[in-house]
């Protein structure tokens, strides 16, 4: 087993600004698994940024690796569990082994899996920090989307919403606060996020202050992002928020992500599925587990200038399923 590791950068449209900063570009790795055969298996990863991932060091992981798969001639995504740690560099390696995987046998990814493929997924357009009259201008021009997503922070919040509303009446609304909130405005902006008829709130906390939502109950749902990262998280956020949201990048890939999507299911949580951007290599894998989940965010595509070839194809606020040109 080959393994070729690039880092790509995309450039975004423009710049997009959450509370944990500002992104003119998505950077990212491919990552090409090769078999004897010549099969090729591709994925893509951003890491998770605020748990210290760079490109740089992704691709340091995976250089480590390449010695031990270089004497396998069998590789299955249980094996991979073992060889890294949840993040970006083991989503890669996992994400282009479902790839291989679906090219040596001829199935696709999402029958193994035992899902069922659809035509199209529903998906949210995410609309990030900026001025009110560049959010409004947005907003109205998504306005017939029928799920949009505003990104918020601790000072930038009520008036994005209402501009937002007044321009996409009719759009389900998701506000991600990306932990920046203290509980007590929380509090203060819970009534306008209710009349604003608000369908979820994001990571309003952070991990660990997050212990005030314990058996709290509010009128909108709440979801966890930054405080969910795989199955060994969801004992913590259970009794806190009401949706998990799950994405590749935090669960280190496919494998494990279709695993916490199982036991999140089973633990009485609904699920979203959301992305650190990158192209729609990046986002193809995350679709299978979109056929699992309430709320969709793979939008990450439509934030950038380019993309790879035969990409995901988004119209009027849904996306097309992955082609096997693509991924899996």
């Amino acid at each position: 087993m080959e393994i070729s590791i690039k880092a790509v950068q995309w450039r975004l449209t423009t710049p997009f600004a959450i509370a944990r900063g500002v992104q003119t570009t998505s950077d990212t790795i491919h990552v090409e698994l090769t078999d004897a055969g010549g099969r090729r298996g591709r994925a893509e990863a951003a890491g998770v940024d605020y748990a210290g991932e760079t490109v740089a060091a992704m691709t340091a992981q995976l250089e480590a690796l390449r010695g031990r798969l270089a004497g396998v001639d069998v590789l299955r995504p249980e094996d991979i569990q073992d060889l890294l740690p949840a993040g970006g560099a083991r989503n890669a390696l996992d994400c282009a082994l479902w790839d291989l995987r679906a090219k040596q046998s001829g199935v696709p990814a999402w029958r193994e899996l035992g899902l069922t493929r659809p035509d199209r997924l529903a998906c949210a357009y995410t609309i990030g920090i900026d001025p009110v009259d560049t959010v409004a201008a947005k907003a109205r021009e998504r306005r017939h989307f029928p799920l949009l997503k505003l990104k918020v922070n601790a000072e930038s919040h009520l008036r994005l919403l209402e501009a937002v509303r007044g321009e996409a009446p009719d759009a389900r609304l998701i506000v991600d606060a990306n932990a920046s909130w203290s509980p007590a405005l929380l509090e203060e902006l819970m009534p306008a996020l209710v009349r604003h008829r608000v369908s979820l709130l994001e990571q309003p906390l952070a991990p660990g202050a997050d212990a005030y939502l314990s058996g709290r109950r509010y009128p909108i749902p709440l979801g966890a992002d930054e405080s969910c990262v795989d199955r060994s998280s969801l004992g913590d956020i259970v009794g806190r928020y009401q949706y998990a949201n799950l994405k590749l990048d935090k669960t280190g890939g496919l494998t494990e992500a279709m695993a916490c999507a199982r036991l999140a299911l089973s633990q009485g949580l609904g699920l979203m599925v959301g992305n650190m951007c990158g192209s729609s290599l990046a986002m193809a894998p995350g679709a299978l587990l979109a056929t699992l989940c309430e709320y969709v965010d793979l939008d990450g595509p439509l934030l950038q200038l380019e993309d790879v070839p035969a990409a995901l194809q988004f119209a009027d606020g849904s996306m097309s399923f992955p082609e096997a040109a693509l991924w899996g």
